[in-house]
């Protein structure tokens, strides 16, 4: 059995750091090898560049990535807080977290949790939730581990609305957008990616 020492010496250099605008396609590309629609549908369903932009325009200091000693991304961490009009409560809210398949089990997204959880705090937040697939155990035991508690059903349903010619789904029409409020970010009007078709069933 390999010493602390020698199993620490065996680990890869991470360092969890805030996002940057470089960061947006390795983010990006990271969550659709993790997301797939056979592994994770729900997530797969949702996850599209406006996700990354999105939260790294609206809140940059609560997008955090894991990057390896030679600079490429192995994690990250994409959340956002929450103000309820007439509570003086503050809610952190977790969206995403990712961590390449070969760097999992190496501590990597406890670390991302962790700052992510830092900065929670430093900017008032009372309590910070997360969500995932109910069949999701891995995710589930690493938010239990981690101190989550009392969680709640969440049903996903789906529907197609383009019908397919040939057993092949019409491609959507490109994404339009839509201001919300002077100076924001473009809102969707689907959730499919941008080189994706509808999302199937």
């Amino acid at each position: 059995m390999p010493s602390r020492r020698e199993d620490n010496l065996s680990r890869p250099r991470i360092s969890i750091r805030e996002m940057e605008i470089d960061d947006l396609a390795p983010v990006y590309h990271l969550g659709e090898s993790l997301f797939t629609r056979t592994a994770l549908p729900a997530l797969y369903r949702t996850w599209d560049p406006y996700e990354v932009t999105s939260a790294f325009t609206t809140d940059p200091e609560f997008c955090l990535v894991a990057e390896d000693g030679r600079g490429n991304i192995v994690g990250f961490a994409l959340g956002s807080t929450v103000e309820k009009e007439g509570s003086s409560w503050r809610y952190g809210y977790l969206a995403w977290l990712g961590v390449k398949e070969e760097f999992q089990g190496l501590g990597v997204a406890q670390r991302l949790l962790h700052e992510f959880e830092k900065r929670m705090k430093e900017e008032g937040v009372r309590m910070l939730i997360v969500d995932t697939e109910g069949d999701n155990a891995k995710a589930l035991a690493f938010f239990r581990k981690n101190g989550f508690r009392r969680p709640t059903s969440h049903v996903w349903l789906t529907k197609s609305l383009v019908r397919p010619e040939n057993g092949v789904p019409k491609p959507l029409k490109p994404l339009a957008f839509a201001r919300r409020r002077t100076g924001a970010t473009p809102a969707r009007k689907n959730s499919a990616p941008l080189d994706s078709p509808i999302p199937l069933p």
